[in-house]
Formats: C-alpha cells, structure tokens, sequence
C-alpha cells in the first residue's frame, strides 16, 4: 500500500476509542469516507454562510485547547455584516474584530493551525463540522468590501467537513421581538 499524500479518516486514538468502548469498529470505511469530506459542498457552503454563530476550536504548541465563539458584527444601522465567505471549495474566511486583547484563539493558531470550527443551527437542530488548517491574514484591507471593521481574517482550508449527530441538540426558537413584550 503506498502513500496517497491522503490523511487516514480515523487517527490511532479513535481507533482504539473504538475498540475500547464499543468493542471494535462502528464505522466500515466506505460510509465513513462518504460522510467525511475534505472540500464544501454548494450545499454546506450555503449552511455555513447562513449561520449567525460558530464556535472555533484552537491549541497551541503543547496541545492545550481553547473554544471561543464568533459571531456576526453589526454595522452602524445594527444590520450584521455575513458571519464568514466560502471563497472555493477548499477555503473559508472569517473576520476577526477587536476583542479582549487576549488573542487566545490567534496566538494558538500562530503557534498550531490546526482548527475546528462548529456550526450549530439550534432551530433545524443542525451540526456541522469543519477541520482544518488556519492562517491569518493581516491586511485589514484584504476583505474590507465585507468586514471594514475587521482588524484581521482567519483563513481556513479544509481538511475535513461532515455533519454531526442531532442527538441531543435542544431545538430553540428565536425570542419574540422586544416590543412584543410591551403593553400597548
């Protein structure tokens, strides 16, 4: 068998995570390969960028995780500006805007750029994954036309992007909007 240049769909812990607590594989490699995909489809593409929230997954040098949320900025009329851009099927873009100043999420990515994003869509009780490698791009003009007051973008390429489970997913409804609430 030679080297295809291709990552293994499972690495040796989710194997033996498998052996260990399920008593051998659950996932034959032809419906696992079908499901994990390393590029976006038109379809999740269009999931992704009608999103309004992801959480980000990062580690640094060491191995030591962090998990922020991105959301959507709003612009000056409140409108949010899009949450991320799919560029291709390989490459997403996201904003990043002035925060804490702690830069955890940064510093991991400068120091490992490997990344999970999740998507949760809590109303179609929908969950997507993207793995990937991140790296950040520091001209705020690059993307200024979508987030002009963005100081930074993360770019990401995929490595791997899949559905996940909805079990357990509590479905939500949006709040009513505050002037519903008011006595007339």
């Amino acid at each position: 068998m030679h080297d295809t240049g291709t990552p293994p769909l499972l690495h040796p812990g989710e194997i033996e995570a498998q052996r260990r607590f399920h008593g051998g594989p659950t996932w034959d490699g032809a419906r696992l390969a079908a499901m994990l995909r390393d590029r976006l489809t038109p379809a999740l593409a269009t999931f992704l960028e009608s999103q309004p929230f992801f959480f980000l997954a990062t580690a640094n040098a060491r191995g030591e995780c962090d998990c922020s949320f991105r959301g959507r900025e709003p612009n000056a009329s409140g409108e949010p500006y899009p949450l991320l851009r799919v560029q291709d099927e390989r490459t997403l873009v996201f904003p990043d805007f002035s925060g804490n100043r702690l830069y955890n999420s940064l510093g991991n990515i400068l120091a490992n750029p490997h990344v999970g994003l999740l998507f949760v869509d809590f109303q179609q009780r929908t969950r997507m994954r993207v793995n990937g490698r991140a790296r950040i791009v520091e001209e705020a003009a690059a993307h200024a036309d979508v987030w002009p007051t963005a100081r930074r973008y993360v770019v990401v390429t995929v490595a791997q992007a899949y559905p996940n489970c909805k079990a357990r997913i509590p479905r939500m409804i949006p709040a009513p909007q505050a002037d519903a609430w008011q006595d007339e």
